[in-house]
Protein backbone atom coordinates (compact mmCIF):
# COMPACT_ATOMS: atom_id res chain seq x y z
CA UNK A 1 0.00 0.00 0.00
CA UNK A 2 2.87 2.41 1.05
CA UNK A 3 4.36 1.71 -3.12
CA UNK A 4 0.57 2.44 -4.21
CA UNK A 5 0.53 5.76 -2.20
CA UNK A 6 4.15 6.74 -2.93
CA UNK A 7 3.45 6.23 -6.90
CA UNK A 8 0.23 8.26 -6.69
CA UNK A 9 1.70 11.17 -4.99
CA UNK A 10 4.30 11.39 -7.22
CA UNK A 11 1.83 11.76 -10.60
CA UNK A 12 -0.46 14.20 -8.58
CA UNK A 13 2.44 15.83 -7.46
CA UNK A 14 3.92 16.42 -11.55
CA UNK A 15 0.81 17.92 -11.83
CA UNK A 16 0.44 19.89 -9.13
CA UNK A 17 3.56 21.49 -10.12
CA UNK A 18 2.69 22.10 -13.54
CA UNK A 19 -0.38 23.88 -12.56
CA UNK A 20 1.55 26.17 -10.00
CA UNK A 21 4.14 26.02 -12.73
CA UNK A 22 1.09 27.43 -15.76
CA UNK A 23 -0.35 29.75 -12.82
CA UNK A 24 3.05 32.06 -12.31
CA UNK A 25 4.10 31.94 -15.56
CA UNK A 26 0.85 33.64 -17.05
CA UNK A 27 -0.08 31.09 -18.89
CA UNK A 28 -3.60 31.09 -17.10
CA UNK A 29 -4.78 33.96 -18.54
CA UNK A 30 -5.53 32.03 -21.83
CA UNK A 31 -8.22 31.51 -19.75
CA UNK A 32 -11.18 34.48 -20.10
CA UNK A 33 -10.52 37.24 -17.90
CA UNK A 34 -13.98 38.99 -18.53
CA UNK A 35 -16.36 35.92 -17.43
CA UNK A 36 -17.23 34.84 -21.31
CA UNK A 37 -15.79 31.58 -21.50
CA UNK A 38 -12.63 29.86 -22.11
CA UNK A 39 -10.25 29.53 -24.65
CA UNK A 40 -10.77 25.97 -25.24
CA UNK A 41 -8.13 25.45 -27.96
CA UNK A 42 -5.15 27.97 -26.37
CA UNK A 43 -6.30 26.18 -22.98
CA UNK A 44 -5.47 22.13 -24.52
CA UNK A 45 -2.29 23.47 -26.65
CA UNK A 46 -0.72 24.69 -23.24
CA UNK A 47 -1.99 21.74 -21.38
CA UNK A 48 -0.55 19.55 -24.27
CA UNK A 49 3.07 21.15 -24.18
CA UNK A 50 3.07 20.90 -20.47
CA UNK A 51 1.87 17.46 -19.90
CA UNK A 52 3.12 15.62 -22.97
CA UNK A 53 6.39 17.66 -22.65
CA UNK A 54 6.56 16.55 -18.82
CA UNK A 55 6.66 12.77 -19.94
CA UNK A 56 8.90 12.90 -22.92
CA UNK A 57 11.29 14.98 -20.81
CA UNK A 58 11.35 12.12 -18.35
CA UNK A 59 11.54 9.43 -20.85
CA UNK A 60 14.50 10.93 -22.20
CA UNK A 61 16.26 11.28 -18.69
CA UNK A 62 15.17 7.79 -18.05
CA UNK A 63 18.72 5.35 -18.23
CA UNK A 64 20.52 8.77 -16.71
CA UNK A 65 17.96 8.41 -13.69
CA UNK A 66 17.94 4.60 -13.48
CA UNK A 67 21.79 4.22 -13.70
CA UNK A 68 22.14 6.65 -10.73
CA UNK A 69 18.77 6.15 -8.42
CA UNK A 70 20.01 2.05 -8.85
CA UNK A 71 23.79 2.28 -8.77
CA UNK A 72 23.81 0.65 -12.24
CA UNK A 73 27.02 -0.08 -13.67
CA UNK A 74 27.43 -0.47 -17.08
CA UNK A 75 29.40 -3.58 -18.38
CA UNK A 76 31.62 -2.16 -21.02
CA UNK A 77 34.44 -5.19 -20.57
CA UNK A 78 33.27 -7.68 -18.88
CA UNK A 79 35.30 -8.34 -15.59
CA UNK A 80 34.26 -12.56 -15.40
CA UNK A 81 32.38 -15.38 -16.74
CA UNK A 82 29.57 -14.14 -15.42
CA UNK A 83 29.79 -11.21 -16.80
CA UNK A 84 30.46 -12.42 -20.25
CA UNK A 85 27.42 -14.50 -20.18
CA UNK A 86 25.19 -11.75 -19.39
CA UNK A 87 26.45 -10.04 -22.40
CA UNK A 88 26.39 -12.46 -24.61
CA UNK A 89 23.05 -13.35 -23.41
CA UNK A 90 21.41 -9.42 -24.05
CA UNK A 91 23.02 -9.50 -27.28
CA UNK A 92 21.81 -13.08 -28.89
CA UNK A 93 18.09 -12.21 -27.40
CA UNK A 94 18.03 -8.36 -29.04
CA UNK A 95 19.40 -9.80 -32.39
CA UNK A 96 16.85 -12.11 -32.41
CA UNK A 97 14.33 -9.70 -31.71
CA UNK A 98 15.71 -7.27 -34.42
CA UNK A 99 16.85 -4.27 -32.18
CA UNK A 100 20.16 -2.44 -31.77
CA UNK A 101 22.38 -4.08 -28.51
CA UNK A 102 21.41 -2.42 -25.15
CA UNK A 103 23.34 -1.06 -22.70
CA UNK A 104 24.19 -4.17 -20.63
CA UNK A 105 24.34 -3.16 -16.59
CA UNK A 106 24.48 -4.87 -13.19
CA UNK A 107 23.42 -3.01 -10.08
CA UNK A 108 24.10 -4.21 -6.25
CA UNK A 109 21.39 -5.64 -4.65
CA UNK A 110 20.55 -8.78 -2.82
CA UNK A 111 17.01 -8.71 -3.98
CA UNK A 112 16.17 -10.60 -7.37
CA UNK A 113 14.98 -7.92 -9.79
CA UNK A 114 16.13 -6.65 -13.54
CA UNK A 115 14.72 -3.59 -15.89
CA UNK A 116 14.98 -2.01 -18.95
CA UNK A 117 14.33 1.39 -19.79
CA UNK A 118 15.45 4.30 -22.65
CA UNK A 119 13.99 6.66 -24.94
CA UNK A 120 14.59 3.89 -28.31
CA UNK A 121 14.90 0.22 -28.95
CA UNK A 122 18.29 0.93 -30.26
CA UNK A 123 19.75 2.52 -27.53
CA UNK A 124 17.98 0.91 -24.21
CA UNK A 125 19.55 -0.40 -20.96
CA UNK A 126 18.89 -3.52 -19.47
CA UNK A 127 20.23 -4.06 -15.76
CA UNK A 128 19.57 -6.91 -13.63
CA UNK A 129 20.81 -7.23 -9.84
CA UNK A 130 23.52 -9.22 -8.63
CA UNK A 131 21.22 -11.17 -6.18
CA UNK A 132 19.46 -11.97 -9.43
CA UNK A 133 22.83 -13.69 -10.76
CA UNK A 134 23.04 -15.13 -7.68
CA UNK A 135 20.21 -16.80 -7.03
CA UNK A 136 18.94 -17.64 -10.38
CA UNK A 137 20.31 -20.70 -12.14
CA UNK A 138 21.15 -19.61 -16.37
CA UNK A 139 17.55 -21.06 -17.99
CA UNK A 140 15.97 -18.92 -15.45
CA UNK A 141 18.30 -15.67 -15.85
CA UNK A 142 17.69 -16.05 -19.43
CA UNK A 143 14.22 -15.52 -19.47
CA UNK A 144 14.22 -12.89 -17.51
CA UNK A 145 16.71 -11.35 -19.78
CA UNK A 146 14.45 -12.50 -22.96
CA UNK A 147 11.37 -10.38 -20.90
CA UNK A 148 13.39 -7.25 -20.42
CA UNK A 149 14.74 -7.39 -23.71
CA UNK A 150 10.89 -7.89 -25.02
CA UNK A 151 9.56 -4.38 -23.32
CA UNK A 152 12.39 -2.77 -25.84
CA UNK A 153 11.63 -4.65 -28.84
CA UNK A 154 7.96 -3.89 -27.93
CA UNK A 155 8.55 -0.12 -27.20
CA UNK A 156 7.14 -0.30 -23.76
CA UNK A 157 8.90 2.73 -22.46
CA UNK A 158 7.92 5.29 -25.41
CA UNK A 159 3.99 3.70 -25.54
CA UNK A 160 4.10 4.07 -21.54
CA UNK A 161 5.38 7.63 -21.89
CA UNK A 162 2.43 8.77 -24.12
CA UNK A 163 -0.07 7.53 -22.64
CA UNK A 164 1.25 9.04 -19.04
CA UNK A 165 1.64 12.20 -21.45
CA UNK A 166 -2.14 11.74 -23.28
CA UNK A 167 -3.81 11.69 -19.57
CA UNK A 168 -1.85 14.43 -17.88
CA UNK A 169 -2.86 16.66 -20.62
CA UNK A 170 -6.78 15.82 -20.30
CA UNK A 171 -5.82 15.98 -16.84
CA UNK A 172 -4.80 19.63 -16.89
CA UNK A 173 -7.38 20.60 -18.85
CA UNK A 174 -10.38 18.96 -17.49
CA UNK A 175 -9.57 20.46 -14.47
CA UNK A 176 -9.07 24.05 -15.12
CA UNK A 177 -12.44 23.41 -17.07
CA UNK A 178 -14.30 22.46 -13.66
CA UNK A 179 -12.27 25.18 -12.10
CA UNK A 180 -13.56 27.60 -14.53
CA UNK A 181 -17.76 26.24 -14.50
CA UNK A 182 -17.31 25.88 -10.41
CA UNK A 183 -15.97 30.12 -10.44
CA UNK A 184 -18.59 30.94 -12.87
CA UNK A 185 -21.73 29.22 -12.49
CA UNK A 186 -21.71 28.05 -9.04
CA UNK A 187 -19.53 31.12 -7.04
CA UNK A 188 -20.88 33.13 -9.64
CA UNK A 189 -17.55 35.64 -9.96
CA UNK A 190 -18.00 37.61 -12.97
CA UNK A 191 -14.24 38.90 -13.19
CA UNK A 192 -11.58 37.17 -13.80
CA UNK A 193 -10.53 33.81 -11.82
CA UNK A 194 -11.16 34.01 -7.79
CA UNK A 195 -9.95 31.56 -5.32
CA UNK A 196 -12.39 29.27 -6.14
CA UNK A 197 -10.90 28.67 -9.37
CA UNK A 198 -7.45 27.76 -8.41
CA UNK A 199 -8.69 25.43 -5.18
CA UNK A 200 -11.11 24.13 -7.42
CA UNK A 201 -8.49 23.60 -10.39
CA UNK A 202 -5.97 21.57 -7.70
CA UNK A 203 -9.07 19.24 -6.31
CA UNK A 204 -10.13 18.42 -9.35
CA UNK A 205 -6.52 17.95 -10.49
CA UNK A 206 -5.82 15.90 -7.55
CA UNK A 207 -9.08 13.25 -8.43
CA UNK A 208 -8.81 13.25 -12.17
CA UNK A 209 -4.76 12.31 -11.08
CA UNK A 210 -5.93 9.27 -9.17
CA UNK A 211 -8.40 8.12 -11.95
CA UNK A 212 -6.38 8.61 -14.76
CA UNK A 213 -3.27 6.32 -12.73
CA UNK A 214 -5.78 3.46 -13.34
CA UNK A 215 -5.95 3.84 -16.97
CA UNK A 216 -1.85 4.21 -16.70
CA UNK A 217 -1.60 0.68 -14.78
CA UNK A 218 -3.88 -1.11 -16.60
CA UNK A 219 -2.06 -0.59 -19.98
CA UNK A 220 1.28 -1.05 -17.95
CA UNK A 221 0.02 -4.59 -16.63
CA UNK A 222 -0.76 -5.34 -20.06
CA UNK A 223 2.58 -5.05 -21.41
CA UNK A 224 3.66 -7.81 -18.88
CA UNK A 225 1.95 -9.97 -20.10
CA UNK A 226 3.27 -9.20 -23.70
CA UNK A 227 7.10 -9.12 -22.11
CA UNK A 228 6.29 -12.61 -20.57
CA UNK A 229 5.27 -14.25 -23.89
CA UNK A 230 8.20 -12.66 -25.79
CA UNK A 231 10.78 -13.69 -22.77
CA UNK A 232 8.91 -17.29 -23.50
CA UNK A 233 9.49 -17.19 -26.75
CA UNK A 234 13.41 -16.05 -26.81
CA UNK A 235 14.41 -18.48 -24.20
CA UNK A 236 11.21 -21.00 -23.78
CA UNK A 237 8.15 -21.00 -22.23
CA UNK A 238 9.20 -23.25 -19.13
CA UNK A 239 11.76 -21.35 -18.31
CA UNK A 240 9.76 -18.12 -18.13
CA UNK A 241 7.53 -19.88 -16.03
CA UNK A 242 10.68 -21.27 -14.46
CA UNK A 243 11.67 -17.84 -13.70
CA UNK A 244 8.45 -16.41 -12.43
CA UNK A 245 8.01 -19.36 -10.01
CA UNK A 246 11.54 -18.26 -8.40
CA UNK A 247 10.64 -14.89 -8.52
CA UNK A 248 7.40 -15.96 -6.94
CA UNK A 249 9.07 -17.80 -4.02
CA UNK A 250 11.90 -15.43 -3.33
CA UNK A 251 9.70 -12.05 -3.09
CA UNK A 252 12.24 -9.97 -4.01
CA UNK A 253 11.58 -6.18 -3.35
CA UNK A 254 10.39 -3.56 -5.28
CA UNK A 255 12.69 -1.21 -7.98
CA UNK A 256 12.63 2.37 -5.99
CA UNK A 257 9.09 4.07 -7.74
CA UNK A 258 10.33 5.99 -10.46
CA UNK A 259 11.42 2.65 -12.02
CA UNK A 260 8.83 0.31 -10.49
CA UNK A 261 7.09 -0.01 -13.99
CA UNK A 262 10.21 -0.97 -15.65
CA UNK A 263 10.75 -4.24 -13.29
CA UNK A 264 10.59 -7.68 -13.60
CA UNK A 265 8.46 -8.09 -10.52
CA UNK A 266 6.00 -5.31 -9.44
CA UNK A 267 3.07 -4.27 -7.27
CA UNK A 268 0.31 -6.88 -7.66
CA UNK A 269 -2.73 -7.46 -5.56
CA UNK A 270 -6.81 -7.96 -5.39
CA UNK A 271 -9.78 -5.52 -5.26
CA UNK A 272 -9.03 -1.79 -4.76
CA UNK A 273 -5.02 -2.03 -4.97
CA UNK A 274 -5.38 -4.63 -8.52
CA UNK A 275 -6.91 -0.86 -10.26
CA UNK A 276 -3.09 0.90 -8.83
CA UNK A 277 -0.76 -2.30 -9.58
CA UNK A 278 2.46 -1.41 -11.98
CA UNK A 279 2.56 -5.62 -12.26
CA UNK A 280 -0.52 -8.50 -12.23
CA UNK A 281 0.12 -10.92 -9.92
CA UNK A 282 2.78 -13.70 -10.31
CA UNK A 283 0.02 -16.41 -10.13
CA UNK A 284 -2.23 -14.12 -12.73
CA UNK A 285 1.17 -14.10 -14.95
CA UNK A 286 2.43 -17.50 -14.58
CA UNK A 287 -1.38 -18.97 -15.45
CA UNK A 288 -1.07 -17.07 -18.75
CA UNK A 289 1.87 -18.80 -19.70
CA UNK A 290 0.50 -22.19 -19.01
CA UNK A 291 -2.62 -21.21 -20.86
CA UNK A 292 -0.11 -20.47 -24.14
CA UNK A 293 -0.68 -16.26 -23.39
Amino acid sequence: MKRIFLFLATNIAILLVLGVVLRLLGVDRILDEQGVGLDYWNLLVFCAVFGMGGSFISLAMSKWVAKRMTGARVIEQPANAAETWLVQTVSQHAQASGIGMPEVAIFDSPEVNAFATGARRDHALVAVSTGLLRAMNKDEAEAVIGHEVSHVANGDMITLTLIQGVVNVFVLFLSRVVGHVVDRVILKNERGHGLGFFVTTIVAQVVLGILASTIVMWFSRQREFRADAGGARLAGREKMIAALERLKAGQPAPLPEQMAAFGISGSGGGGLRRLFSTHPSLDERIERLRLGG
